[in-house]
């Protein structure tokens, strides 16, 4: 595995802006996520997430401003980058016609994994992941919610040092949900994880930091407990906070 480049932040943003024409997807979105946190980025539809995640993760390039992970520079260092992040997209792209051992066999080898740390990593993705069921059945004829599992299990085959997770209990069940929140929990202890959701109550149970976009422009960054501020619930102040416009720079 790569090693990061500096002792700063594991995923940093600085001034990262996507425009379209006349549309700002993202403006200006700044922040960093230290070694071993768990950060909550959270936002309504549309507000920019996905494409800040994309950024991150050398997916999009940014039309100003720098996204580092692990102190690379993704536009610059987009391989060594790529072997520090593990990332799973909402509603990411598998080949239907594979089966999730083939499917994630055939990702190993395109990273490079040697033969022997592949076969342990895909053991131990098949089981935190809860994919033994499946794991020889054609992936057009699964579930939603074994789909995303799939999803998850690629993002953790490298073992890399940080985790970018748009959505990753979208399509599961609560039983199922419990079980990646708890994964979530466990892979915290040695990694750095960003986490996209619309659960709030996932929030509370999984993130320790809150980064809070709305617009493009992120307008919250603090602990849990510092967004949540004097309401009764998150739900609440999560409305209390995007329900207007942001004002202009």
């Amino acid at each position: 595995m790569s090693e990061t480049v500096s002792h700063g932040p594991m995923i940093e943003a600085v001034g990262l802006s996507k425009f379209y024409d006349n549309f700002a997807a993202t403006r200006d979105v700044t922040f960093a996520v230290p070694r071993g946190q768990v950060a909550a980025f959270l936002g309504p539809n549309g507000a920019g997430k996905s494409t800040t995640m994309k950024l991150l993760t050398g997916f999009l390039a940014p039309s100003a401003g720098t996204a580092k992970i692990g102190g690379y520079d993704v536009s610059k260092d987009r391989i060594e980058a790529a072997r520090l992040v593990g990332y799973l997209p909402e509603n990411g792209p598998l080949y239907i016609e594979m089966t999730p051992q083939g499917l994630l066999k055939y990702f190993g080898a395109a990273r490079g994994l040697a033969p022997a740390f592949l076969k342990d990593r895909l053991d131990f993705v098949a089981e935190k992941c809860s994919l033994g069921e499946v794991w020889r059945k054609q992936i057009g004829k699964l579930s939603r919610g074994y789909r995303q599992r799939v999803g998850m299990a690629q993002a953790l085959l490298h073992d890399p040092d940080v985790l970018i997770l748009d959505e990753p209990t979208s399509g599961l069940d609560p039983n199922q949900t419990f079980q990646v929140r708890e994964l979530i929990v466990s892979l915290s202890r040695t990694k750095t994880i960003l986490l996209s959701t619309h659960i709030l109550t996932e929030v509370k149970a999984v993130c320790s930091r809150v980064v809070l976009i709305n617009q493009g422009r992120v307008i919250l960054d603090g602990t849990v407990d510092e967004m949540a501020g004097r309401a009764a619930d998150l739900e609440s102040r999560f409305r209390e906070l995007t329900g207007s416009p942001v004002a202009a720079a």
